[in-house]
C-alpha cells in the first residue's frame, strides 16, 4: 500500500508533468467547465452554489489577509489553519461538481484534490521556511495544516480583513469570475 501511495505522491511531484499541466491549465479548465456544464442538473444547482459560495468566501478572506512573501500570513483564516486558501478552493470547485449529482465524480475530485493539495503544500512549506525561517517553524508548531486550531485565539487576529490586500491580490476579479460563471450556468439551466 505504501508503494502505491508513494507512486501517487511522486506523480503529483513530477516537475515535467507539473510544467506541462501549467502550460495547459487554461484549455483544460475550459474543457472541464464545458463538460461540467453539460452534466449539471437543475435540482442540485442551489446546494452546489451554496458550497461554492462558502469556498469563495474563504478564498476572499485569504486574499484580504495575504501579503505574499513579504509578511508571514498568520491572521484571518491563517490564524485557524496554515492553508485555508486550498480549503476554500476545494469547496469552490466541489460546489460546481456537486451540481452534477454524480457521487463518483465528487469522490474522484476529492481524492485527486487531496493529493494535489498535500503535495503542493509540502513544496510550499519548504519555500516558506527559506523565506521566514524560525518564524514559520514556530507558526507551524502552533497552527495545523488543514484542521482548525483554536489555541490562544485572539479575535483581533481572527477577524482580520484588509481591503487593500483584497484588491492587490485580485480577490475582486476572482469573485467576479465566479459570479459570471454561475450566472452563465443559471442562464443555461433555467432560462435557455
Amino acid at each position: 500500500m505504501n508503494d502505491y501511495l508513494d507512486a501517487i505522491h511522486n506523480l503529483f511531484n513530477n516537475p515535467d508533468l507539473r510544467r506541462k499541466l501549467l502550460l495547459l491549465r487554461w484549455p483544460l479548465l475550459l474543457a472541464f467547465l464545458i463538460l461540467l456544464l453539460t452534466m449539471i442538473k437543475p435540482e442540485f444547482f442551489w446546494i452546489g452554489l451554496l458550497v461554492s459560495s462558502a469556498g469563495e468566501a474563504i478564498q476572499i478572506w485569504c486574499f484580504a489577509t495575504l501579503k505574499k512573501k513579504k509578511i508571514l500570513a498568520a491572521k484571518g483564516p491563517y490564524a485557524l489553519v496554515r492553508n485555508p486558501i486550498y480549503i476554500g478552493r476545494y469547496f469552490l470547485i466541489l460546489g460546481g461538481i456537486m451540481m452534477t449529482g454524480n457521487i463518483w465524480f465528487i469522490i474522484g475530485f476529492s481524492v485527486i484534490y487531496y493529493f494535489y493539495m498535500v503535495n503542493r503544500v509540502k513544496r510550499e512549506e519548504k519555500v516558506l521556511i527559506e523565506i521566514f525561517g524560525d518564524s514559520y517553524r514556530n507558526y507551524c508548531r502552533e497552527i495545523h495544516r488543514f484542521l482548525p486550531s483554536y489555541k490562544n485565539m485572539d479575535n483581533h487576529e481572527l477577524f482580520f480583513f484588509k481591503w487593500e490586500l483584497f484588491f492587490k491580490n485580485n480577490a475582486h476579479l476572482n469573485l467576479l469570475a465566479m459570479i459570471i460563471c454561475y450566472l452563465v450556468v443559471y442562464y443555461f439551466l433555467f432560462l435557455f
